[in-house]
C-alpha cells in the first residue's frame, strides 16, 4: 500500500475504533435496533447532502441499487445489528478484538470467491494464529456465571466480522462498475435503512421510548456523521486502491482507539484470557500481512552476506 493508503487507513481505524464507544453510550438510553437505525438513517441524510454539494449524480440504474442492498445487507444491516446487540452484554473493548477477525474471514472469503487474494502459507499460519486467539478469548466466558449469554454475544461479535468479510470482498465490484465512493457509501446505507426501517419499527417501537439525554444524542450523531458517513467515503476510496485484505488490516488497529476509550472513559477492564487472545490475533494479522516477516527475511539475508566466510584472512 502506499504512503497515503497508510494515511487513511489510520484515519479510518480513528474513526471506526470511536463507534464502539459511541454504542456503549447510546445503549444507556436506546435499544439496538433503534441505534443502527438512526446511525444509518441519519448518515443516510448527511451523504445526501454531500452529494448535493459536490455534485455527484446518485446512480438510477437498478441493477446498481440492487448490488446497493445486497451491500448495506452484508456491510451495516448485519454487522451493525449483532454489534450493538454484543455490546448490551460484553465491554465495547472486547467487541473490538473481535471485530479484528475481520481480516481473517476475508481471507478465507476471498480465497474462495475471487481468483485473487489466494491463500498462502503465511496466510494459512496467520488463519492458525487469529483463529486460535478467538478460542482463547471465548474459552474464559463458560466459567462465569452468565457465561452462555455472555457466549452468544461474543459469537454475534464474530458473526458481524464474518459479515463484513462478505461485505468488503463484494463492494471491490462497485469500483469496477465506475460508482464514485460518496454515491457508494450513501446507496448501502440508503437501502440500509430502507431495510432495517420496518423491523426496528415493529419490534422495538422507539416512538414509546422516553427522550434519550443529549449525550445520548450526541453519540448518535458521531456515530452517523463520523463512523459511517464520513468513515465510509474513505472506505470505498481504500477499497478500490488496496484490496478488501489490505483494508481490512484496519480492524487491528481499531482496538487499540476502543480500549483507550473503553478503559480510559468508561472504567471497563478486561480479563487477561481477552489480552492473551488479542495477542494471538495480532500474531495472525502479522503473518498475514507479511511485510514484517519479509523485512526480517531481508535483514537475515543480508546479515549472512555480510558475515566473513570460516576461514576468511581478515
Amino acid at each position: 500500500m502506499s504512503n497515503s493508503d497508510w494515511a487513511k487507513l489510520t484515519l479510518l481505524a480513528l474513526l471506526w475504533g470511536t463507534t464502539f464507544f459511541y454504542v456503549e453510550i447510546a445503549l444507556t438510553a436506546l435499544p439496538p435496533l433503534t441505534i443502527v437505525l438512526l446511525r444509518v438513517g441519519l448518515g443516510a441524510l448527511v451523504l445526501w447532502a454531500v452529494l448535493r454539494l459536490t455534485g455527484v449524480a446518485v446512480p438510477r440504474d437498478p441493477a446498481i441499487w440492487r448490488m446497493f442492498f445486497v451491500m448495506g445487507f452484508l456491510n451495516n444491516l448485519v454487522p451493525f445489528t449483532l454489534f450493538a446487540f454484543g455490546q448490551s452484554h460484553i465491554a465495547s473493548g472486547l467487541a473490538a478484538i473481535l471485530n479484528a477477525t475481520t481480516p481473517l474471514f476475508t481471507i478465507l472469503v476471498a480465497h474462495v470467491l475471487t481468483g485473487d487474494d489466494r491463500l498462502t502459507p503465511a496466510k494459512a499460519l496467520g488463519l492458525g494464529l487469529g483463529f486460535g486467539g478467538v478460542v482463547v478469548l471465548m474459552g474464559g466466558t463458560a466459567l462465569a456465571p452468565v457465561g452462555g449469554l455472555v457466549l452468544l454475544a461474543q459469537a454475534a461479535c464474530v458473526g458481524a466480522a464474518l459479515s463484513y468479510a462478505f461485505g468488503s470482498v463484494y463492494g471491490r465490484r462497485f469500483a469496477r462498475a465506475g460508482v464514485p465512493p460518496q454515491a457508494t457509501a450513501f446507496g448501502q446505507v440508503a437501502a440500509s435503512s430502507v431495510m432495517l426501517l420496518p423491523f426496528a419499527l415493529m419490534i422495538e417501537a422507539p416512538w414509546r421510548l422516553p427522550m434519550p439525554p443529549a449525550h445520548v444524542w450526541a453519540a448518535v450523531g458521531a456515530l452517523a456523521v463520523l463512523g459511517t458517513a464520513l468513515a465510509y467515503v474513505i472506505y470505498f476510496r481504500l477499497l478500490a486502491s488496496a484490496g478488501a485484505v489490505n483494508l481490512m488490516l484496519v480492524t487491528f488497529l481499531i482496538p487499540v482507539t476502543a480500549l483507550a476509550l473503553g478503559i480510559g472513559v468508561l472504567g471497563e477492564r478486561l480479563a487477561p484470557h481477552h489480552l492473551a487472545g488479542m495477542g494471538l490475533i495480532g500474531l495472525g494479522l502479522v503473518a498475514i500481512d507479511g511485510r514484517a516477516t519479509a523485512a526480517l527475511r531481508r535483514r537475515l539475508r543480508a546479515g549472512r552476506l555480510r558475515a566473513p566466510r570460516s576461514g576468511s584472512l581478515r
